[in-house]
């Protein structure tokens, strides 16, 4: 499966178990031969000034065909945070 499919999957695998609307992803990796990690960033909370939305980080895995097999979220943070956790 092609990197924009996986991501479009990843992204539509957050909308639909959260509810969340996901912004943008921060990483695709591979996990061994099998499964792909996609990073994926939503909006959890909106919030005035926009600085301090609340965004939360999704872990997504899948198969090489796009089938989900693991989800978690991984870190939640404000928009303006400039730390990179890692």
């Amino acid at each position: 499966m092609k990197a924009s499919n996986l991501i479009e999957q990843a992204k539509g695998q957050v909308a639909q178990l959260t509810g969340l609307k996901p912004e943008t992803v921060s990483s695709l990796s591979r996990d061994g031969d099998e499964q792909w990690i996609v990073q994926v960033e939503a909006l959890e909370l909106t919030r005035v000034p926009r600085t301090m939305d609340v965004l939360g980080t999704y872990e997504v895995t899948l198969s090489d065909d796009g089938e989900l097999v693991g989800f978690r979220r991984t870190r939640r943070y404000h928009r303006a945070s400039t730390e990179d956790v890692g």
